[in-house]
This record gives structure tokens, sequence and C-alpha cells, in this order.
């Protein structure tokens, strides 16, 4: 890297550890206020300002703001997928040169590594701040925000873990889910089988017409994942439910899997189907983040980038023509897992990473 900043370990692993002890899961408001605070105060502790919660109905957002002209955002969430009471059997822990508890890759880690990376500057105009609240549940109702101060600024760096290998994250997929309702007609299945409309037959066949829509050759994958149908033994089952989860590496492709399962149509005589769903994150080109990430490699020579199955954010942004460069958050593992784990010993480079970007891409808006 061209310069380093002083970076307190110590004192990240501090504020590391007050956002891991507020739990934080999707959906619940009141847990949800109280990590936001907890963000907001760490926010304005370690950079001055005011940082602002902003309300919404998946709970509050946190947005800081330096002043000036906006140049580049720092997105992140707040929110896991940790229900309450997981810190009772996964406390927050420093062992063997690993942080574990829940939350510390996905995101926490990360969210303080930025902050106390901004702190080694001397001048943060330009920079803001936006940490949502809703995230890990499709970010529904921070989505507008997200996209309304990425514009203003013109230059998005994402703070979800890094890929293998501290790698960044140049490309996503576009993900969505669909459920596909069924509906049948019961009867009994000894006296009268002939005179239902089996649902679970119904769906059988959708399944398979569903899985076929997948081509992995060119990134698609469509896969179904949850199924329920029936509820006695000796009754036709007159519903059933199938969820798919889809990811799309293009546009075209978007428009192709929406289309198809727009068209879906019934093989029984009788049953009906009601499609839900959307691809409602948009593919993240690696176009998107080429700029960036030479950017980010002439701080970093070793730096590598990778394209990765899950979305984010970001992908919200580099939909826009944002320039967007995700994965700069902590390095380590097990996101959304009982073994979730973060490297100490890469926090600091992390924490000067993200400054080292900021200065580059303010330099390069002037």
């Amino acid at each position: 890297m061209h310069k380093t900043f002083d970076v307190a370990v110590d004192a990240m692993i501090e504020d590391l550890r007050t956002l891991v002890e507020n739990e934080s899961p999707s959906r619940d408001l009141d847990a949800l206020v109280a990590s936001a605070k907890a963000v907001a105060a760490v926010i304005e502790s370690r950079l001055g300002g005011q940082a602002v919660l902003v309300e919404s109905e998946a709970g509050p957002h946190v947005h800081w703001s330096a002043g000036d002209d906006p140049k580049v955002l720092i997105l992140g969430h707040h929110d896991t997928v940790f229900p309450l009471g997981t810190l009772e059997r996964r406390p927050f822990m420093v062992e063997d040169g690993h942080a574990t508890g829940p939350g510390v890759f996905d995101m926490l880690g990360g969210l303080v590594q930025a902050v106390h990376g901004l702190a080694t500057l001397d001048d943060l105009s330009g920079v803001e701040i936006l940490v949502t609240a809703d995230e890990e549940v499709g970010s529904r109702s921070s989505r507008a925000l997200i996209e309304e101060r990425a514009l203003a600024c013109g230059a998005v760096l994402v703070l979800e873990g890094a890929a293998d290998g501290g790698a960044l994250k140049t490309g996503r997929k576009g993900c969505g889910t669909f459920q596909v309702s069924i509906a049948g007609r019961a009867s009994h299945a000894g006296l009268e089988p002939a005179a239902g409309v089996n649902a679970l037959i119904e769906a059988a066949h959708q399944v398979l017409d569903i899985a076929a829509l997948g081509r992995p050759e060119i990134g698609t994958t469509v896969t179904p994942t949850v199924a329920s149908a029936g509820t006695l033994d000796n009754v036709v089952p007159a519903e059933a439910t199938v969820i798919v989860d889809v990811r799309v590496e293009s546009a075209g492709e978007k428009d192709r899997i929406e289309s198809a399962f727009a068209a879906l149509a019934p093989h029984l005589d009788e049953a009906e189907i009601a499609v839900q769903g959307a691809i409602g994150r948009p593919p993240m080109p690696e176009s998107a983040s080429a700029e960036l990430f030479a950017v980010a490699q002439q701080l970093l020579p070793d730096l590598e980038g990778k394209a990765v199955g899950g979305g984010s954010d970001g992908n919200f942004t580099a939909a826009l023509g944002v320039p967007t460069l995700d994965g700069l958050g902590a390095v380590g593992g097990g996101a959304h897992a009982d073994h979730e784990y973060l490297v100490i010993e890469a926090m600091a480079e992390r924490a000067n990473l993200v400054a080292g970007l900021v200065n580059a891409i303010r330099v390069s808006r002037r």
C-alpha cells in the first residue's frame, strides 16, 4: 500500500464487541433500534458529527455525513440472521487470532474496520456512511435510500465480508426467490381419489419444469429449495407450495427467468397456479467494479478479485451505473453459520484499504 495509517486493533476489537453484544436479528424492531443506536454511537465516538437514525418499517437505518459535496458512500448493514439468544451459547470471543460471535464476519467487523480507517484521515469531506437494517431480508425498506445516496455520491464501497483468501468481490449474481402456489381439490384418497385434484402431483410437475429453466453453463441456477403439501395421509392434497432460489449473471437471463415463471401453466385439469416473486437484486457485473478494483490493486498489489454467487446491496448501486466495489469488510468466513469468524491480523490492513480508497476516490473527483 502506498500509505498506511495508524489503526488501533485493540480499539477495533472493543467496538466490535459492543456491536456483536447488541444482537440485531432482522425483523426484531426492538433489537434493531438498540443495534442502530450502538452503531451510531461508535460512528460518532470515532468520527464526530451526528449519525442520524432513519426510521423505517424494517427498523432504523443509520446515516452519517461529513458534509460538503458527497463523493463516496460507505455502505453496510447492522442486521444479522441470528435470533435473539444466540449470544448466550456463542458469546463474543477472541482466541487463536480469531474473533467469533454472531455477525462478526457478516458484517459487523467490516463496519468497525471502515470507521476506524476513516478516523485516521485528516479530512472526511465528501464521505457518507449508510448502515441499513434489512439487508438480510431483501432491503425492501432501504433500497430507495441506498439508491438515492449512491447516485448522489457517485462511488460506493460495500463492507460485506471478503471472499476466500481476502479477495474483493468484483461481481455478484442477481438473485431472487419465487413462490409457486398450487390449488387443487381435496377428496378421500381411498374412496374417491379420482374426485380430487392432487396438488402434490401438480407440484411435482412444476418442480421438474422449474428446474429445467437453469442454465449453469452461463451462470443461471434455478433451485427448488422448499416444498409443502397435504394435510393427512388419506386426503388428496388440495394445496401445495414450492419455493425456488434463482441466481443469474446477466440482465437478459433475469428477464428470461421472470418471464418463464410468469408463463408456468398447470399440467392437471382443474389445477390452478399462482406465482409470486422476482429477481429482486439485479446482477452486479464485473465491469461495475473494474475502475475501483484497479485503484485497490494500486494500494495492495497482491489483492485479488472474485465474482460470487451471493447478492448484496452493492447489486442495487452497480445496476444504477455507479462504480461499486464489494467485499471490503472483514477477512474470515462462516457467514450465517455457527463457525463464523473474523481474522484479527487482517483488520488493520482492511481498515487502511478503505481509508486509501476513500482518499483516492476523492482526489479523482476533484
